[in-house]
């Protein structure tokens, strides 16, 4: 609770920060380890997926590490506040979750393989937290850019609740809804296993395969 304010909680889009109109911090030009540019939607043909699973810092070397992947850049979405600051998001008052933005080559992997690193590198049965890391920021999220991505979103929640199941968890607590507006997070927040390759960000796993 800060200020009476529960973290675990979504706010109400009235209730939430205000924000303002323009991002006021860099993000930084060039990925640190694919040397692709950081704000990008990639060449012609390339997609995008946006996924939150917990801390971020991790999350983005997981994806970055998967064959396909162009660039990836962390960020917040799915909230109410726009171009909002890392310390406004850990108030649990923008509504945001810190996520992974990916671009990624269809031909060389899919939405269904990212679908399937997404589910097996956390707990998505926690609601508004992984593991310590307690709030709405940190919840399970996939935030989906076409009707097809949201159609197999939804459809490999079905298939891994079977999995997630038979090995003795409990209901998905994953949100999944088209994504709205994605912020670029803080320079500092780009690539941070790279620039702090002692950082501390844990994964989750259950486990339990995607199958």
């Amino acid at each position: 609770m800060i200020f009476g304010f529960d973290k675990t909680a979504m706010p109400e889009r009235e209730k939430a920060l205000p924000g303002r109109p323009t991002r006021e911090f860099a993000v930084g030009d060039k990925h640190l380890v694919t040397g692709n540019p950081i704000e990008t939607d990639g060449p012609e043909g390339f997609e995008v997926a946006v996924l939150g699973l917990g801390c971020f810092w991790g999350e983005e070397k997981t994806f970055w590490e998967q064959p396909g992947v162009w660039s990836t850049s962390v960020g917040y979405a799915g909230g109410y506040t726009p171009n909002p600051t890392y310390e406004e998001t850990c108030t649990g008052r923008t509504g945001h979750a810190e996520v992974v933005r990916v671009v990624f080559d269809p031909s060389v992997t899919s939405y269904d393989d990212l679908l399937k690193v997404f589910w097996e590198n956390h707990d998505p049965t926690q609601g508004m937290r992984q593991g310590n890391d307690r709030g709405s920021q940190y919840r399970s999220v996939l935030l989906t850019t076409s009707p097809e991505q949201q159609a197999k979103a939804e459809a490999s929640r079905d298939r891994y609740q079977e999995q997630m199941t038979k090995s003795g968890y409990g209901r998905i607590t994953t949100e999944i809804k088209p994504l709205q507006d994605y912020y670029y997070a803080e320079e500092y927040h780009q690539q941070y296993l790279v620039k702090n390759p002692f950082g501390y960000c844990p994964l989750h796993a259950t486990g339990v395969s995607y199958a």
